[in-house]
């Protein structure tokens, strides 16, 4: 039987006026890539904070494996399980990219790190970081600064800091984004490669890569749901063209 990893039970979230999330219910399962996929100012990014902890709804519920954790704080949530790329690098560039690793593998056990120098000699954390590395191409750029790295590299070092700690669960806020054809070739080979054993929500705008990628996809508009299935279904859904893959091409 497949685990749903991820269960959103009726989000709502508004700012005034504006309802950025409205009776929103979905799940991911194990081993499935979820996409999201919508215009501008659908609500996405805000949906992805509910789940990640940062912005919390007005009502409804969020359960992890089967655990309700509405009311927890972002990093007691990564603990649980979940992963999260942003949608603007947030890679620390004065660092070498074996040093953000391990400052995310650090992170993600829930240990002081105030005082970095110690933890870049700890060969625990370094192992572990050399894994996460290691799952999307980087180990022969651990030596390097982040401020050295293309583009590409440096969402694909964003990849692998969201996998430190193995979670269960992984966000993904337009990993393709700035990339180039030649570098979101291999993002998609990178992600496909990431289902093992977690679930995925990916929210991108490269339709291309969306419909390569998704088992399902789902289309947001204004906050609400306008579909969900499998993309030869949403291809094919008169209403998401006319909201959306219509504009797109």
């Amino acid at each position: 039987m497949i685990a749903t990893v991820l269960d959103l039970v009726n989000l709502n979230k508004s700012y005034g006026v504006l309802q950025a999330t409205a009776d929103l219910s979905l799940s991911v399962e194990r081993g499935q890539i979820h996409a999201l996929i919508g215009p501008n100012g659908a609500g996405k990014t805000t949906l992805i904070n509910q789940i990640y902890g940062s912005e919390i709804p007005d009502s409804g519920c969020v359960f992890l494996n089967g655990e309700n954790i509405t009311g927890l704080s972002v990093p007691k949530r990564v603990r649980k399980g979940i992963g999260r790329s942003f949608q603007i690098s947030n890679v620390l560039t004065e660092f070498a990219v074996i040093e953000n690793a391990i400052i995310a593998e650090q992170a993600r056990r829930d240990e002081s790190f105030h005082f970095f120098r110690p933890a870049f000699s700890d060969q625990d954390l370094i192992a572990g970081a050399m894994i996460v590395l290691e799952r999307v191409g980087l180990q022969k750029r651990s030596g390097d600064l982040v401020a050295d790295l293309a583009h590409g590299e440096r969402r694909l070092l964003e990849l692998a800091l969201a996998l430190s700690g193995t979670p269960s669960m992984l966000l993904l806020d337009e990993p393709m984004a700035g990339a180039g054809f030649e570098e979101t070739l291999h993002m998609t080979r990178v992600i496909d490669g990431m289902r093992d054993n977690v679930g995925i929500l990916l929210v991108e705008h490269d339709m291309d890569a969306v419909f390569r990628l998704a088992d399902v996809i789902t289309v947001l508009v204004e906050g609400q749901i306008i579909a969900s299935g499998k993309p030869d279904e949403i291809r094919a859904n008169c209403e998401v063209l006319a909201a959306y893959l219509g504009d797109e091409e």
